[in-house]
């Protein structure tokens, strides 16, 4: 009798058979049920056992998650379905967090899949953190089907009949549905709607294991009725656990899985013109296309894994070629050549080495140095790197940490810059002038965790200081013509700054723009430029970008300016990063180098000349253009019961906040306000006692905003006074 084949054997045997692979990842709102939804698809691929799936939560492995009953990072797991006997399919999985603080994951995760389940609580439906990272999904052509989850609190709390529970599921398809609508790619949106009648929406219950789907009801004879029934029955644990029998979570979402979402090969031809913005006509291209195996290795890194045995590994998706261990591979970004020492897959928190992988998988890679989250690796050295991985929020909160023992400071540093690398949204620096360790996050939670993980991962014991909110400067008018001269008086810049506007920032924000000094826009990108108010002839002179920042560069006739535009920018990237009002970063502001008078010697012309004069001419020319600070704003949702009401909306106005909408349902009402950041700290204790507990809210976006004049003189000095630079 033949041996039983391991899973590893059966998950190297299939990553050869593209057209079985799929490429998932389950995305919601914290809370909503996906890591449970996973532990019912791990079941059905006999990863776990039916007893414990929902339960067990198997992909939250880390120890903060088990204590805080939250997803903080992204799991992969390769898991191979059985449908029937020799009809099998490699699904490779990836769960990920659902707290807006740790969505830097989700958009890592969205880079090396190619659809999601999209798991929505039935009470709750869309949520903010639903919407953004589906925004997130569809933005990466990730193609989404709808899981409606927790369906038995329509009946055992919402007390739902099963008319007004199939009008309540109605109403969620529709919002998720105009969602699409509005956000998928033209040719997608008609597409990509989802609907029970083709099978692309499921309803459940994760934690009790069943679910169902049109062609599961019409395969079972089961109905909402009989769901209806087994909750309000005498006997509901044994009716409930007879569902869970007839028609398990497994086998009604892999099913979906397999019939529509897309395999590699489908999914590429699509989804590659988004992700790669080099000439899909070239060898390189077509291979992409094609997710061809015997192309040129493209790799595309989605994030970093910290293991205790292995070091730093690397986790990537091969969009072309194969991979073997020991095999040399070029970073793009980096410019250097690597060895790959070890390959392995996941069956969640365990890792197994395998020889090799072809186009279509996803992989762990170890003993690649200096790699970090959205590296391109390659067999070709001369070759276009994938888009570059970029979240939707930016750090909004800053910490000082320094060790208890000044003997960890070595250790400490080293961890700090193996955490920034491992997560997308954490940003460390030293400050030089107080040598303080700082790292700004997206939320207290997010610190928090990184304070835990540098405590209990890499056992330091550290002293952190109250967290401290991250302005920008900007400037509010355009300031007069400003002239620097080099140290040697032998060269003269001119300079003007103005406030960008709104349209032209979000060009900048939402159009793929890179920092760095600009190669060339793309003809879609020059026509929005235009749209947004700027001629033709000025967005062609526009020389870089930096943080929301433009420099352009419209001198005439100046011979020598090729020789020196690269130091020009290099000043502009200067203050841009560190800004004159407070050394805080600026944001919104277009500099305009109009002239400039050069020496024809190139000795008397080199960096130190050009360098401190072109960026003290941007420093004067931003305090001359009526400069102001900008605050970081929260776009928060409040759930309550609508007897709350009056209470939070004066909590709300009593922090600077503003009340933009309310959406009233029945007894409960959602309340859409703006935040301030800085009026936020405490907020989650005031919403509790001022809802009796009942009251809850979460992030939906974020955006930076002026700083209302009373408060500019005492913010701009307490910043200054934090970093020990002299008043103004």
């Amino acid at each position: 009798m033949p041996e039983k084949e391991s899973l590893t054997e059966k998950v190297v045997r299939l990553m050869s058979q593209q057209a079985r692979i799929r490429n998932m990842g389950v995305i919601a709102h914290i809370d909503h049920g996906k890591t449970t939804t996973c532990d019912s698809l791990l079941a059905g691929c006999g990863m776990l056992s039916e007893e414990k799936a929902g339960k067990q939560l198997y992909l939250d492995s880390e120890k903060i998650e088990q204590e805080r009953q939250m997803t903080v990072k992204s799991s992969n797991v390769n898991m191979v379905y059985e449908r029937a006997e020799g009809d099998e399919y490699l699904i490779n999985l990836i769960d990920t967090p659902g707290h807006v603080d740790f969505g830097g994951h989700v958009t890592r995760a969205v880079r090396a899949i190619d659809g999601a389940i999209v798991v929505m609580d039935s009470v709750e439906g869309v949520m903010p953190q639903t919407e953004m990272v589906l925004k997130q999904a569809l933005k990466d052509k990730v193609k989404p089907i709808l899981y409606i989850n927790k369906i038995d609190r329509l009946i055992t709390e919402l007390r739902f009949s099963p008319e007004e529970m199939q009008k309540h599921l109605i109403k969620l398809i529709i919002q998720i549905n105009n969602f699409i609508k509005d956000l998928a790619p033209p040719e997608m949106r008609e597409k990509w709607q989802v609907s029970v009648q083709n099978n692309t929406v499921a309803f459940g219950a994760s934690r009790e294991n069943w679910a169902l789907s049109f062609k599961r009801m019409k395969e079972t004879g089961l109905s909402f009725k009989d769901i209806y029934d087994a909750y309000t029955s005498s006997d509901m644990k044994e009716r409930v656990k007879e569902l869970s029998r007839k028609t398990p979570v497994y086998k009604v979402l892999l099913e979906m899985v397999i019939e529509h979402l897309p395999s590699p090969l489908d999914a590429q031809k699509y989804r590659i013109p988004v992700i790669w913005h080099g000439d899909v006509q070239t060898p390189t291209g077509t291979s992409l296309l094609n997710c061809d195996v015997n192309g040129e290795l493209m790799i595309s890194v989605t994030n970093i894994e910290i293991d205790p045995q292995a070091g730093e590994i690397a986790v990537g998706r091969i969009f072309s070629g194969k991979v073997t261990k020991g095999q040399d591979v070029f970073l793009v970004n980096n410019k250097q050549i690597n060895k790959i020492q070890q390959i392995y897959i996941w069956k969640g928190p365990q890792k197994f080495q395998v020889e090799g992988a072809n186009a279509g998988n996803q992989i762990g890679m170890a003993g690649l140095k200096n790699i970090i989250a959205g590296e391109t690796l390659s067999s070709l050295q001369d070759v276009t790197p994938f888009e570059p991985v970029k979240h939707i929020l930016q750090p909004v909160m800053v910490k000082a940490i320094e060790p208890k023992n000044p003997k960890d400071l070595p250790k400490l540093v080293q961890a700090l810059r193996e955490l920034e690398v491992y997560d997308i949204t954490l940003k460390v620096s030293i400050n030089r002038d107080t040598g303080e360790n700082l790292i700004a996050g997206l939320g207290n939670l997010h610190l928090e965790i990184v304070e835990d993980k540098l405590r209990r991962t890499y056992g330091i014991d550290i002293v952190s200081s109250q967290p401290i909110v991250v302005y920008k400067e900007s400037v509010s008018a355009k300031s007069p013509m400003v002239e620097g001269k080099s140290p040697n008086k032998h060269n003269r810049f001119y300079v003007y700054v103005e406030p960008l506007s709104p349209e032209i920032s979000s060009v900048i924000e939402n159009g793929d723009i890179q920092n760095g000094k600009v190669k060339s826009l793309t003809p879609d990108q020059i026509d929005k430029f235009i749209e947004a108010g700027m001629q033709r002839e000025e967005v062609k002179r526009i020389a870089a970008f930096y943080g929301g920042n433009m420099f352009v560069e419209a001198t005439r006739g100046v011979i020598h300016i090729g020789e020196v535009i690269e130091m020009c920018i290099e000043a502009f990237n200067d203050v841009m990063k560190t800004g004159p009002q407070a050394k805080e970063e600026v944001r919104g502001v277009k500099v305009t180098l109009s002239d400039t008078v050069l020496h024809e010697d190139a000795i008397h012309r080199g960096p130190a000349q050009v360098i401190p004069a072109v960026r003290d001419a941007i420093k004067d020319a931003v305090m001359a253009a009526s400069p102001i600070l900008l605050e970081p704003i929260q776009m928060i949702r409040i759930d309550m019961p609508m007897a709350f009401l009056s209470n939070i909306s004066a909590l709300v106005q009593s922090k600077r906040g503003i009340i933009q909408d309310i959406k009233e349902e029945q007894d409960k009402v959602a309340v859409m306000a703006e935040l301030p950041v800085s009026s936020s700290f405490d907020f989650t204790n005031e919403l509790r006692s001022g809802t009796e507990g009942r009251g809850s809210w979460s992030l939906s976006g974020q955006t930076f905003k002026k700083l209302p004049k009373e408060l500019y003189t005492q913010i701009l000095k307490q910043i200054r006074e934090r970093k020990g630079l002299p008043q103004l």
